[in-house]
């Protein structure tokens, strides 16, 4: 049981302090992280560069979280998709399309619980 460790994990996150505290986290467990601070961005990375698991906030400038994972599903029907948010509902409105396997986080949370829950999606 090894969590695919070294599983490459995308991570869009528009507040900064946000995003290095979840790369560390992440880097910590064992994963390997690329991290941008918008979905378009992220998008351009996911067109070149395979990733396990996209970890990708909602509310960001330029693409969204929800348009980012559509797009990124297209691409490949495997990539894992966790959406980290303060806005639990927007996520869960069955109108905006997210890819229906998508797990939510909805912020505040603890980083153990993240890490807990990537490895538990990835494991899957």
């Amino acid at each position: 049981m090894n969590e695919r460790l070294n599983a490459k994990i995308l991570l869009a996150e528009d507040d900064n302090d946000m995003r290095r505290f979840l790369v560390k986290a992440l880097q910590q467990a064992g994963f390997s992280v690329t991290s941008f601070d918008n979905g378009l961005s992220a998008y351009d990375q996911l067109r070149v560069e395979p990733f396990e698991l996209l970890l990708t906030d909602i509310v960001m400038p330029e693409m969204d979280g929800i348009e980012l994972a559509r797009r990124a599903t297209e691409l490949d029907p495997d990539i894992k998709v966790m959406f980290i948010t303060g806005f639990a509902a927007v996520a869960l409105n069955p109108d905006n399309q997210a890819p229906r396997q998508a797990k939510i986080l909805s912020k505040p949370f603890h980083l153990r619980d993240l890490v807990t829950e990537v490895q538990r999606m990835l494991a899957a």
